[in-house]
């Protein structure tokens, strides 16, 4: 299968062959330099200010935006939240489970964020902002140097979702003054499932030690004080850690974050490129380098998924809900290549050729 997905992503060679290997013991000095470098090469790529941390949490990147929103904020707090699709309803949820008081932006599937979206939200006495810095549902990008002047001009602490643009768009977690990054191993970082990492600013981290969490699992004060040994709290997903350190280490290698990004950009612009002639409208005026959401006509984006994975062996993303007939999705993270994209727009021509695509 030729995997378009947005995630779990096709890894490359060096990556799968830790996976075929034996999971070893962790609790070695030698498992704690893998974790320091990890820790080192993570905030090196997102640009973390000084002295920040990193946790990496074993669970999907949904148990890193609870533990984020557990550890970081309180009822003390008054949050602006970003929902767009179905990832900024996540954030919405959990800031109703935990009893954060907040404020909604709601906007329709594809739409952009704006100044006007913020402009009445200024001066009211908010505390924090949560975004999905790229709305996978949608494939929307939102302007996150706009929102960073907000947030710098209001006082707010930034938690960013980059779980999906991270190694895909450009992101400056100092430059920005982010507080919170967010991720996961299967989007870019292109290993298995199962690890997921917040980036923590000082000022985060202060936020951390003055709340009480309620969570043992999710605890962040136990995650950062084994983190000061290269360790974790319970035990981690050993073999997917070491994947993600040979991983960071070829992004290292091949010129690191800035090459990774370009390379990036240039396989979704070759995939644009070669997808326009096609009856498909591009769903966001604001897409993602990590992924393309497309609008077919005249059939249902569903029946177009399931006509590439069944007769062409190739994984594109559905959608659910109100979107899954109007919109799917075609990842670029991973080890992908130009011609793979070629083989799935061959696909589609094929498609289009007996009539299932018009």
């Amino acid at each position: 299968m030729l995997n378009f997905t947005v995630g779990p992503v096709m890894s490359s060679e060096a990556v799968r062959a830790i996976g075929q290997e034996h999971v070893p013991y962790f609790r070695t000095p030698e498992f704690s330099e893998v974790m320091f470098e990890n820790e080192r090469l993570v905030r090196e790529f997102a640009h973390a200010p000084q002295d920040s941390r990193v946790c990496f949490m074993t669970g999907s990147g949904t148990a890193s935006m609870e533990a984020t929103v557990m550890n970081v904020l309180s009822p003390k707090d008054k949050a602006i939240v970003v929902n767009g699709g179905s990832f900024g309803h996540r954030f919405v949820e959990l800031l109703q489970l935990h009893q954060i008081p907040h404020h909604e932006i709601s906007l329709d599937y594809g739409q952009p964020l704006t100044e006007a979206h913020l402009a009445p939200l200024a001066n009211q006495g908010y505390t924090a902002f949560l975004v999905n810095m790229g709305e996978t549902s949608t494939g929307v990008l939102y302007d996150m140097p706009m929102i960073a002047r907000f947030c710098q001009a209001n006082g707010l602490l930034l938690i960013v979702d980059a779980i999906s643009t991270f190694l895909a768009d450009p992101f400056d977690m100092e430059a920005l003054g982010a507080d919170v990054m967010i991720t996961g191993s299967q989007k870019a970082l292109a290993c298995p499932p199962g690890i997921s990492l917040i980036v923590l600013s000082p000022r985060a981290l202060e936020r951390v030690n003055q709340n009480h969490s309620v969570s043992m699992y999710l605890d962040l004060k136990s995650a950062l004080k084994n983190g000061e040994r290269g360790q974790t709290p319970f035990t981690p997903a050993v073999g997917t850690l070491l994947q993600i350190n040979q991983r960071l280490r070829d992004i290292k290698a091949a010129g690191g974050v800035e090459s990774e990004l370009k390379r990036m950009k240039m396989l979704s612009q070759d995939f644009r490129q070669k997808v326009a002639p096609l009856p498909f409208k591009m769903f966001t005026t604001s897409p993602q380098n990590g992924v393309t959401a497309l609008s077919p006509q005249g059939i249902s984006a569903y029946d177009i998924f399931t006509t590439l994975k069944d007769e062409y062996q190739i994984w594109i993303c559905p959608n659910g809900g109100d979107l899954r007939d109007r919109v799917f999705r075609v990842g670029h993270l991973g080890a992908l290549t130009t011609d793979d994209n070629t083989t799935l727009i061959n696909a589609m021509l094929d498609m289009q050729k007996r009539g299932l695509i018009k």
